[in-house]
């Protein structure tokens, strides 16, 4: 009789968000959730939370911008687990205010980018060796379509006026590398996809969530639930380099 292999999904900034309700939710359905996080107190806090819902967790300390950590967090996934079978890029940061495009401090841009595309491209080629080992695999990539081309250029999109070039131009690179790194590892068993969450009511939507009118338009449950889906599918699903939100597939 064949043993299943246990499910090993790795979440960067799982400690709160939409981060923390995907791994609520992954580990309920019976995955071993790796909460990555860079700050110990929060990750090691969200991890009690999951244990006490009684999710199977481990908190990682992975700081996505930082490249001994992500060097430190293969190692320990590598001693502990021995491969990986999902990895979930969610981390990502929004500083831009929604300045016009000809404002937009190119300091600011560089941050967003040293997270949201820098750190995602460094975490990901780490960890491809594990996704190897583990395969079948997944790579889940949290974008946004405030990055897509195609609604940006659209007149009759609601993001016709948006105007956040950094943290725009860092989801549009990171839907690139989603098709890039799909096209190449699919002879590896890797699946790779992006998925929009949509504006979740976060610290990350513009205020904190317990505030009285969250400036989020859903919540962090319906924010996780593509990220979810895609997550729980079959790990030999076929399905890779698709960009999809709750309402199905979205333009490049």
């Amino acid at each position: 009789m064949t043993e299943t292999k246990a499910v090993i999904t790795l979440i960067t900034g799982a400690d709160k968000g939409i981060g923390f309700a995907t791994a609520q939710a992954l580990g309920k359905k019976g995955q071993q959730i790796l909460v990555g996080a860079r700050d110990q107190q929060r990750g090691e806090q969200a991890v009690a939370r999951l244990k006490t819902a009684g999710v199977a967790a481990t908190f990682i300390q992975l700081d996505v911008t930082d490249k001994a950590q992500i060097k430190a967090a293969v190692a320990r996934i590598k001693v502990d687990y021995g491969y990986l079978s999902i990895l979930i890029n969610n981390a990502g940061i929004a500083l831009g205010s929604h300045l016009p495009a000809s404002q937009m401090s190119t300091d600011t841009m560089r941050q967003e980018f040293d997270v949201n595309f820098f750190g995602l491209v460094d975490v990901t080629q780490a960890m491809i060796p594990l996704l190897k080992a583990g395969q079948p695999a997944k790579i889940i990539n949290v974008s946004s379509n405030m990055g897509s081309l195609g609604l940006a250029s659209d007149p009759n999109s609601r993001f016709y006026k948006v105007s956040s070039l950094g943290y725009q131009a860092t989801k549009a690179s990171v839907d690139f590398a989603t098709i890039l790194l799909s096209k190449e590892l699919v002879t590896e068993g890797i699946t790779v996809n992006s998925v929009n969450p949509g504006w979740p009511a976060t610290n990350f939507g513009g205020r904190p969530s317990d505030a009285p009118k969250p400036a989020g338009m859903q919540d962090v449950v319906t924010g996780a639930a593509q990220i979810v889906k895609m997550a729980s599918l079959p790990l030999d699903d076929p399905q890779t380099g698709t960009f999809t939100e709750n309402e199905g597939t979205l333009p490049w």
